[in-house]
């Protein structure tokens, strides 16, 4: 991989890590009612705002409803590195089974996680594709998830002869097994567009979104203020606890790059624009940060929050160095301003 797409991959993998932190967070201080709730608003909010508008983009125009959604589900979570399989039983019925290792819930994670995060994505989008698509007889089965302990999330949309209550949208048939896999029925992205530059930078954007989402979804679940602080915290934590991953995935050692060369370098990994220069003082450097594409169309008080909580990981990585560094960060409309020292 050329070596300006590794800070593209480095981003990725730091706010993939930071959702499934936050999500350990949560769940460790707020229990499992919340994380349910939490997952709905996320996953409601990311359905509406991408579902229609990517469904023709991949090809699943004319096709039945069921079959569509099944294919959308595998291709869409490609696109963000994540292992689907689909099945075709019939048109009115086929299926996802989603592969390990679970891209939500990599690693250890996977055991602090509680179940009801995957009954609230699942309530929050799939169970909503039918009302999205304007077919009331549409719905998701699941068969198996993870938490429990079964084979894996995995299910079907059904389209099935009658319209569809509520509550009927999303429902469980535990014991069924999907049919066999047949590799020359996979959905593939158009290698002509698809670039391996294209899928980094999708894969990037797809951990960012879930938080650009989740954090002002998480502030309106259980308060601004409670929200910040835990997830404040998390970004915190990942930034103290990944910034050797990110350096090893970038190629430069610790004693090789100071603290506002790493910020440069990762925050190019975003697009931003990154300028540099010596504080006034003679003991500090500034960089002053402009593009944002963290908070890139989004306004308001959801701005203010997720901006609050992000910064966080990277102060955590800066108080990481060896020899540990601070910040003072004054944000305003167009830039975020970073004064770095070695802190004292």
């Amino acid at each position: 991989m050329e070596n300006s797409m590794l800070n593209v991959k480095a981003q990725a993998h730091l706010h993939h890590a930071y959702l499934l932190g936050l999500q350990l967070m949560v769940a460790s201080n707020k229990g499992p009612e919340v994380m349910g709730d939490w997952m709905f608003r996320l996953f409601r909010r990311q359905h509406l705002e991408k579902f229609l508008a990517s469904f023709n983009k991949l090809g699943l125009e004319g096709l039945p409803d069921a079959v569509a959604c099944a294919r959308y589900h595998c291709i869409s979570n490609s696109v963000g590195g994540v292992p689907v399989e689909y099945m075709y039983e019939s048109d009115k019925k086929a299926w996802v089974r989603f592969r390990y290792p679970r891209w939500m819930y990599h690693g250890p994670a996977i055991c602090g996680i509680p179940v009801e995060v995957s009954r609230g994505f699942m309530k929050g989008w799939y169970a909503h594709n039918g009302v999205s698509l304007g077919n009331p007889r549409l719905g998701y089965v699941c068969v198996s998830e993870d938490m429990t302990g079964e084979f894996g999330f995995c299910g079907y949309f059904k389209e099935y002869d009658h319209d569809l209550a509520d509550d009927e949208r999303l429902q469980f048939a535990k014991g069924e097994l999907p049919p066999s896999y047949k590799p020359d029925e996979q959905p593939q992205l158009p290698s002509s567009q698809w670039t391996e530059e294209r899928i980094e930078k999708a894969n990037r954007n797809y951990a960012m979104e879930y938080i650009r989402n989740g954090l002002p979804e998480l502030a309106a679940v259980i308060g601004r203020e409670e929200a910040v602080e835990l997830a404040g915290r998390a970004a915190k934590l990942i930034g103290l606890q990944y910034l050797q991953d990110t350096l090893d995935m970038v190629g430069v050692e610790e004693a090789d790059i100071n603290a506002i060369q790493y910020l440069s370098l990762m925050f190019g990994g975003l697009g931003d624009a990154c300028e540099v220069r010596d504080g006034v003082d003679g003991q500090s450097s500034i960089l002053r940060q402009s593009g944002l594409r963290i908070v890139r169309d989004i306004e308001g008080d959801d701005r203010e929050i997720i901006l609050a909580c992000w910064k966080q990981l990277w102060l955590g990585a800066l108080a990481s160095f060896r020899v540990m560094k601070e910040a003072d960060v004054e944000i305003s409309e167009d830039e975020i301003v970073w004064q770095v020292r070695d802190r004292i």
